[in-house]
C-alpha cells in the first residue's frame, strides 16, 4: 500500500492517507510503502525474503539514472509466540521509508481543473 505516512509501532501498521495510486500535483511530495505479512503458522521461525519493486503500467520497472530499478528488498524471520494455536498466522508489518538519492524518479501526477 502506498500512504502519505506510515510506520510500525508495536507490532502494528499505523497508516495515513493510504491506498492511493494517482495523486494531485500540489508540489513537493513524498510516501510511504506499508505491507503486511501473513506467516502462516509452520513457517514461523525461518527466513523469508521479500522484493517490492516500482512498477509502471506496463508492468515493467521504473528505472532510475544509473539503469536499475527502484525497489527494496531484505529478508526477515517471524518467530511463533508462545501459546500461539496450531494454524495461526503471523502478522509481520513492514513500512519502507527509506530515502535513496537515486530513488527520485518522474512519474505522471494528473492536474487540477482550474477554478472557474
Amino acid at each position: 500500500m502506498i500512504a502519505d505516512f506510515a510506520r510500525v509501532a508495536n507490532g502494528k501498521l499505523d497508516v495515513i492517507g493510504g491506498g492511493w495510486s494517482m495523486m494531485n500535483a500540489q508540489g513537493p511530495f513524498g510516501f510511504f510503502v506499508a505491507a503486511l505479512f501473513q506467516i502462516p503458522w509452520d513457517q514461523t521461525n525461518a527466513k523469508h525474503r521479500f522484493r517490492l519493486e516500482l512498477l509502471d503500467a506496463d508492468g515493467q520497472g521504473v528505472p532510475i539514472p544509473s539503469g536499475e530499478t527502484v525497489r527494496a528488498e531484505g529478508e526477515f524471520e517471524v518467530g511463533r509466540p508462545a501459546g500461539l494455536r496450531p494454524g495461526t498466522p503471523v502478522d509481520a508489518p513492514l513500512v519502507v521509508d527509506e530515502t535513496k538519492e537515486d530513488w527520485f524518479v518522474a512519474f505522471s501526477v494528473r492536474h487540477a481543473a482550474a477554478p472557474a
